[in-house]
């Protein structure tokens, strides 16, 4: 027979990849929380800290310029650079702009919106980002559900940023009595993270999306994009749209 303390533990999983959630996703009763390091998710959270109303994820440019023929901002990036026609993409520099403050933004992106997309078979889907790193870990520790730390990767490839990031969530959240035994694939981020904790932006010197944008000249995203708990937003999926209380 389970034991209370049995019945009581929940799982604390890393998903690696977009292409792997369906492994790991066995029931709504979960929090998932998705993870674009450069830059979806920390463009999000700089959106929520600077006042936007909401974000409507979407997976097409197709679907972005329906909303935006319905007057909707909206903003779409793919590989790294704005869609030709829209005015602003993922940069978390596009979202501190003054007139976007209190309005709905609808937002696709190459690897970010696909794993929310992804993700909605869940009942619980935020948004993380080393930019609110420590509200996601105060957030998920009161929630006493399964987690799984959905990394959107690389067009389904794994990436180092994202995983990362999700080692540093464990790393927070591995003394806490619910998540006992911990799963490979968080142990795996775990060891990642506290291997780079020292220098997180050295020890993603190499790493392909850091040359990818640093051949575009967006150093400065990626500068911004590892500051440590600048927002204690936690961006939170309801209906179709992503908002922050």
């Amino acid at each position: 027979m389970e034991t209370f303390e049995e019945s009581h533990q929940r799982r604390l999983e890393v998903c690696i990849t977009p292409a792997l959630f369906p492994v790991y996703y066995q029931s709504k009763d979960c929090v998932v929380v998705v993870i674009d390091i450069f830059r979806a998710t920390s463009a999000i959270c700089t959106a929520f800290e600077h006042g936007v109303s909401s974000i409507i994820p979407v997976s097409t440019v197709s679907e972005a310029r329906a909303y935006q023929a319905k007057g909707y901002i909206a903003a779409a990036e793919r590989n790294g650079e704005i869609v030709d026609g829209f005015d602003i993409g993922n940069s978390p520099f596009h979202y501190m702009d003054p007139q976007i403050k209190g309005k709905d933004v609808v937002l696709t992106t190459t690897n970010g919106t696909k794993a929310i997309e992804r993700a909605k078979a869940a009942d619980h889907i935020i948004v993380g980002s080393f930019l609110n790193l420590s509200a996601i870990a105060d957030y998920l520790d009161k929630q006493n559900k399964n987690v799984i730390l959905l990394c959107a990767g690389w067009k389904d490839r794994f990436n180092l940023e994202d995983t990362l990031f999700a080692g540093a969530v464990v790393d927070k959240l591995k003394d806490h009595p619910i998540f006992t035994g911990l799963a490979d694939s968080s142990l795996a981020a775990l060891n990642l993270y506290q291997q780079a904790k020292p220098d997180i932006n050295g020890f993603l010197a190499n790493s392909s999306h850091r040359r990818r944008l640093a051949r575009l000249d967006l150093e400065k995203d990626i500068e911004y994009c590892l500051q440590l708990d600048i927002s204690k937003k936690v961006p939170t999926f309801r209906g179709n749209a992503l908002i922050a209380d």
